[in-house]
């Protein structure tokens, strides 16, 4: 049994950076543990925490969904959708802890973690400092226009798509674990982040130019299909890039493991949105934010995916409401 489990929001740069943040804020203000186990978390349809995920002596969950399972010690999340029933998210607050937190208004959980992890614990942040910028840029979609979300120039948002598009089990758990000892600019020097990216790239600009020759807009809204694509993670600011009058995005992807409807607000456009995209994604099961969600289906149910789509779309196309 290993002394410490990070459960945390898997092919995410705030994930990422949440499961390393917390890493060094507990081996220096709780235990110096060297055992760690780091298990990447997915939504998807079904049961999200199996029997077999908490198998730590202490048990955390970072920028994920809360669990009511008496082995979580810790919990830090910033997702408004962050409980599956109201009996969950009763039991987060009875609790008496002084270890488990929400904030659905914070930018990232990377962040949020940081500044609970100083005020109550007396940790210093400032070493992560320049990781801790970026997923609040990144996760909070404050990038100065869509071209840079987009174009993906900078070293940081390299390793954005990376994280988002490996397909190697390996490479998030080591980078928490490099990202918790190192600063991210060192880190982004390492030839294993730098050699993977050449296809990857490649592969975004691809998709890029796929979205722009399929993507819809009408009334606001942009809709495409990539579904046969075999990927459930495209970049979500293409749509703004392409067309600066898209207000909302509905798009249909389909990995191994799910077929995806993820919904979007332009981030450029925030006084205009009117829709909160997390209780509509609820409906469906899904979650996310008032600005950002997301749904999963079985991968086999591609057909429920693409009609729950267009149902979505033609509701963001009506009267808005909140």
């Amino acid at each position: 049994m290993p002394a410490l489990q990070i459960c945390y929001h898997d092919h995410c740069f705030d994930g990422v950076a949440s499961g390393a943040t917390f890493l060094r804020f507990y081996r220096e203000k709780v235990k110096p543990v060297r055992e760690v186990a780091l298990k990447g978390m997915a939504h998807r349809a079904g049961q999200l925490f199996g029997e077999d995920v908490f198998r730590g002596e202490e048990n955390a969950v970072v920028d994920f969904r809360f669990s009511p399972d008496r082995r979580l010690t810790w919990w830090f999340d910033h997702h408004q959708s962050a409980f599956e029933t109201p009996a969950d998210e009763a039991l987060f607050r009875a609790d008496k802890s002084g270890k488990k937190f929400w904030d659905p208004a914070a930018k990232s959980c990377t962040r949020f973690l940081a500044r609970i992890a100083q005020e109550k614990f007396g940790w210093d942040p400032s070493p992560l400092s320049e990781l801790i910028e970026w997923a609040e840029l990144i996760d909070g979609a404050l990038f100065p226009d869509p071209q840079m979300a987009v174009a993906l120039t900078d070293p940081a948002m390299q390793l954005m798509l990376l994280i988002e598009a490996t397909k190697d089990p390996e490479l998030c758990p080591r980078l928490i674990r490099e990202l918790a000892d190192r600063p991210l600019s060192a880190v982004l020097r390492e030839k294993w982040v730098t050699e993977p990216l050449g296809p990857l790239l490649a592969r975004h600009r691809e998709i890029v130019r796929l979205v722009e020759s399929r993507i819809h807009l009408d009334r606001g809204v942009a809709t495409y299909d990539l579904a046969d694509l075999g990927t459930d993670n495209v970049n979500k600011f293409i749509a703004y890039a392409a067309d600066e009058r898209a207000l909302y995005t509905v798009s249909v992807t389909r990995g191994p493991n799910r077929s995806k409807i993820s919904l979007g607000s332009n981030p450029w456009k925030q006084q205009q949105r009117r829709h909160n995209l997390a209780q509509i994604a609820e409906r469906y099961g899904g979650g996310g934010h008032p600005a950002v969600a997301a749904i999963s289906f079985p991968p086999d149910q591609l057909e429920k995916a693409r009609e729950v789509a267009r149902t979505i779309a033609d509701e963001l196309r009506s009267a808005p409401h909140d």
